[in-house]
């Protein structure tokens, strides 16, 4: 599986905020989006994720091969741990939910409520359905809002974990993930410019 885009552009709201975005990811491979917030991450990564269409280009990427992690964590808070994950590997005919527990240190709470758990451990669990997706492409949008430095050190090994399996990521973050063989793309210099009145142009915002 890979990923390729071509002179892409996005759009929120109607207006264009990044064009021109063309890169290629090939198995094994992980993007990290940087800029400030407004800067058109999330567009991007909803674009990507099917959940919207481009506003201009193209890009190459079965909606069947990827797994998109938002802002929410998308759990049923009166279902326990295990039964939150195994609804999703349900869904998903993904892996059974062994590992994915493990991975994300949340075995000894398999019986307890969503609702109960803390907020880094709600984000633990939301990382941990990626596991159970099986799919090879993952979009992850500012995956550890919530996490402490040891949480944040564990989800970097089960990301470099689906690399070394042939999977890939594109992340947007404004944290270090201590993943240095990640690319890094800049989307600064790929945001819209629009004409001001007084006739100066100004990136869109």
């Amino acid at each position: 599986m890979h990923l390729m885009l071509s002179k892409l552009a996005v759009a929120r709201g109607g207006v264009t905020v990044l064009q021109d975005l063309s890169f290629a990811l090939q198995p094994g491979q992980a993007l990290i989006l940087r800029g400030p917030n407004g800067s058109g991450k999330t567009t991007l990564l909803r674009t990507l994720a099917g959940l919207q269409p481009p506003a201009g280009g193209s890009f190459d990427l079965p909606p069947d091969s990827v797994a998109y992690s938002a802002h929410a964590d998308g759990l049923k808070s009166t279902l326990t741990v295990a039964e939150n994950l195994g609804f999703w590997a349900e869904i998903y005919g993904g892996p059974a939910i062994d590992n994915a527990l493990e991975a994300l240190d949340m075995t000894a709470l398999t019986r307890r409520r969503a609702g109960e758990l803390s907020a880094g451990q709600k984000r633990r669990l939301g990382l941990a359905r990626l596991l159970v997706t099986g799919r090879p492409v993952w979009l992850l949008d500012e995956p550890t809002v919530s996490l402490d430095v040891a949480s944040v050190a564990l989800f970097t090994g089960v990301l470099r974990q689906h690399l070394q399996g042939g999977g890939l990521a594109v992340i947007a973050s404004h944290v270090d993930l201590g993943l240095p063989e990640a690319e890094v793309l800049d989307l600064e210099p790929h945001r819209a410019r629009v004409i001001a009145r007084d006739g100066f142009d100004e990136a869109f915002a």
